[in-house]
């Protein structure tokens, strides 16, 4: 077969006009993970396994030096003076609040367009969870909304960096200050990430991350980690996590079992020492994808995610939109070809029947609600191969009925900052990286 059939396509809409996606139909090729863990775990599995058998041999499996280690090297990495583990990213979030006396009668203001945990955490201490509308570009809160929604019980403010990108942070700093209330990030989609060269875990009074498996650092379960440059914030929240310990069955309060593991740290330690060369690689799958939706024409029909000026923008999800109410049938279409989507998340939090006592109303918050009605992930995972990364996007251009042009990779050879991974000083103003 030649190249010039493998990419012949039916014909072309009338311009300015865009058919219904077409029906979709079987497809025998090789399927695409939204996620591919394997593909990961094959290129480390050597120091995986002798890491894990060293946890087994010494058979210390609660906290000890494996934790420590990573809660140093954690805090290396995140330019924290403090990183205390702890069971997952939910309680991550839940001990900063802790640690910070939030409790009945206090509002913690945050975003509806977010993970359930960032929301739940507040309610389960007794606070009231204060959502405001997100800036539709980033996906993250928007500044002049919570300064809005700030009152005298205001006790905290939660920026979710949701997808992997940083909040806008200025504007909440000057807040903060002004009120005196608490930042608690919400960075678990976002290690690595920056805002104007600080590291994410670093930008408020405290960060909270999540280890999850599918996370740009995940564990072999769950796992979480929480950074802060308070010395005697990091002491509380230590004592927190196992069940308010002072030592020697001292409880000085009532805090959580929230040890991270052993095993879990043993297996992050390997990663971490690789977490910036699978950013890199997902960077530079961002710029693929947004060389392939121009060349298949498809940004009057998609819109891209953005990259912010000042940001470090680490790509735990590849959230495109679709507009017009159509983002269903694509999804319908592209799993129908075996190619892994997601919807991140197709309820905002305003309008989660737990919440309904909060009075959340359809309309309150457009822009969440919009995003929620038109985001759809894509595969973004390190190992996302050129080859896979064209057949998402001809496949969407199939669903939209349109003749893509033939690809670029066809003609002219990968540069060579793209094929060895390295990043050079030669790529003007990458908008995804900071210097």
């Amino acid at each position: 077969m030649s190249r010039e059939q493998i990419f012949t396509f039916p014909s072309a809409p009338t311009a300015g006009v865009s058919p219904p996606p077409q029906e979709p139909i079987a497809d025998a090729s090789p399927s695409i993970s939204l996620i591919d863990l394997v593909a990961q775990y094959q290129t480390i599995e050597q120091e995986i396994m002798e890491a894990v058998a060293k946890v087994f041999s010494e058979q210390k499996f609660i906290l000890g030096d494996e934790v420590a280690s990573l809660e140093c090297e954690v805090a290396e990495y995140c330019d924290s003076r403090e990183a205390i583990g702890c069971a997952s990213g939910t309680d991550a979030l839940l001990l900063a609040l802790m640690a910070l006396d939030v409790g009945p009668g206090d509002e913690v203001i945050t975003s509806p367009y977010t993970f359930f945990a960032t929301g739940s955490s507040i309610t389960r201490l007794g606070a009231s969870p204060v959502f405001v509308d997100i800036d539709p570009l980033s996906f993250n809160l928007a500044p002049a909304a919570v300064e809005a929604a700030t009152t005298p019980r205001t006790k905290a403010i939660m920026p979710v960096h949701l997808f992997g990108q940083c909040a806008e942070m200025d504007p909440l700093w000057r807040l903060a200050a002004r009120t005196g209330v608490a930042i608690v990030e919400d960075a678990c989609q976002a290690i690595g990430a920056e805002y104007q060269r600080r590291r994410a875990g670093v930008l408020g009074t405290v960060g909270c991350f999540s280890f999850f498996p599918t996370k740009n650092l995940g564990g072999a379960g769950d796992g979480g980690m929480i950074t802060t440059d308070d010395a005697d914030l990091a002491r509380r929240l230590r004592r927190l996590r196992v069940h308010g310990d002072a030592g020697g069955y001292e409880h000085l309060e009532v805090g959580l079992n929230s040890r991270l593991d052993a095993l879990q740290a043993a297996v992050l330690r390997v990663k971490l020492r690789y977490l910036d060369r699978w950013t890199l690689a997902r960077q530079r799958n961002a710029r693929r994808y947004a060389m392939l939706f121009h060349e298949y024409d498809l940004l009057d029909v998609v819109t891209l995610p953005a990259a912010l000026p000042d940001r470090r923008h680490v790509f735990n999800q590849y959230c495109i939109r679709i507009a017009d109410g159509r983002r269903d049938e694509v999804l319908k279409f592209l799993k129908s070809r075996q190619i892994g989507c997601a919807i991140y998340y197709p309820k905002p939090l305003h309008l989660q029947p737990c919440f309904a006592n909060l009075g959340g109303r359809v309309g309150q918050f457009p822009h969440a609600e919009q995003a929620a009605a038109e985001s759809l992930a894509l595969p973004i995972f390190s190992e996302l191969a050129d080859e896979q990364q064209e057949r998402v996007v001809r496949t969407i251009a199939e669903a939209f009925g349109r003749t893509p042009r033939r690809s670029m990779q066809s003609i002219l050879p990968r540069p060579k900052f793209l094929s060895s991974g390295v990043r050079l000083s030669i790529v003007p103003r990458d908008p995804f990286m900071t210097d």
